[in-house]
């Protein structure tokens, strides 16, 4: 299975912006660890700070990949177009979250993605991509 994890905005501070909330590890370090529990994975990372570029990478890879595991940071509970592009794919989304967005502002306790997604994982640290994964893995 062909799976693509996108990061949106500030993601690619992670190890050293809010250590309290998304943990001191970059998330290369992890990947590198994920790619190794899962071998037989093709697993690929895309980030990006633009929200045009993560609606690009999600119609560029949302009809031939198994899945898509997406953390859409900030534009989760503000792009309209982003859910937009997860509804126009047929390849399934898992919305990934590394804090709890319900125990945080009440702001982020709103999710537009969510709909459009097939499920939702929010709060295990990076160990919720880990989590999407296996629920990508026990659907196939």
């Amino acid at each position: 299975m062909k799976v693509l994890i996108i990061n949106g905005p500030n993601l690619n501070l992670l190890g050293t912006r809010e250590k309290s909330v998304y943990g001191e590890q970059t998330f290369e370090d992890y990947f590198e660890q994920l790619k190794s529990s899962f071998p037989d994975v093709e697993l690929e990372y895309f980030q990006s700070n633009v929200e045009g570029e993560l609606i690009n990478k999600i119609q560029e890879v949302g009809f031939s990949y198994g899945g898509i595991l997406l953390n859409a940071g900030g534009y989760t509970h503000t792009s309209v177009a982003i859910s937009d592009a997860i509804a126009a794919v047929s390849t399934p989304v898992v919305e990934v979250h590394i804090s709890n967005i319900f125990a945080r502002e009440e702001f982020r306790h709103i999710s537009l993605l969510s709909k459009n997604c097939v499920g939702i994982i929010s709060g295990f640290g990076l160990d919720s991509y880990k989590l999407g994964l296996d629920s990508l893995l026990s659907t196939e």
